[in-house]
């Protein structure tokens, strides 16, 4: 007789649903108060000059790259959320459904303002406005909370994928290494085969 299998961790897709949706309210939020108030104003130095808050739009991907290229990166925001829903009824991780609702966040922050921003569906222009340790991003590329939520969520993922953790809660377990030079030894159980 074989010993029941333990059973599934619960699913996760409302966890990532709830994250997704607060950081992306945040990321509207923040961008809807920075245009009202920073439209043409000069930057905003806060906390003693570590964050400035510096309105900046922004047609290319994160760090100002692929400029020109505003379509191909809505195609893929809009293939990242596909992706994302996909894997949704499987997801059984705490930690993969944090990092997914965090770049789902931000996937739909960014995607929300290169199809409704000017200049137009497709190849609006995203709004940055945190710049850190000075103004314009003099040191560091200017972001927003989408931007954030995408670098945090990766991070994470990155570091359960490392860690053998799937994301339907399953840990992949490394085999440990064999001195080279060493035979495997057959157990008693495969030495028949």
């Amino acid at each position: 007789m074989t010993p029941n299998p333990a059973p599934l961790p619960p699913r996760r897709a409302v966890l990532l649903l709830v994250t997704a949706f607060l950081v992306y309210a945040l990321d509207l939020v923040t961008k809807i108060l920075v245009t009202a108030n920073l439209e043409g104003e000069p930057p905003v130095r806060i906390l003693g000059g570590v964050v400035y808050l510096d309105l900046i739009r922004n047609s290319g991907a994160a760090f100002s790259m692929a400029s020109g290229m505003t379509w191909l990166l809505t195609l893929v925001a809009i293939g990242v959320v596909v992706a994302i829903v996909w894997i949704m009824p499987k997801l059984r991780s705490v930690g993969w459904a944090l990092g997914l609702g965090l770049v789902l966040a931000g996937a739909l922050g960014n995607l929300t303002d290169r199809l409704f921003r000017a200049p137009g569906p497709f190849v609006g222009h995203v709004v940055d406005f945190v710049s850190l340790f000075g103004p314009n991003g003099e040191y560091f590329a200017v972001f927003n909370v989408a931007d954030s939520g995408i670098s945090v969520g990766g991070v994470l993922i990155v570091l359960l994928a490392l860690r053998g953790r799937e994301f339907d809660g399953s840990i992949i377990k490394k085999e440990p290494k064999k001195p080279k030079g060493e035979k495997p030894v057959k157990s008693e159980e495969t030495a028949g085969e």
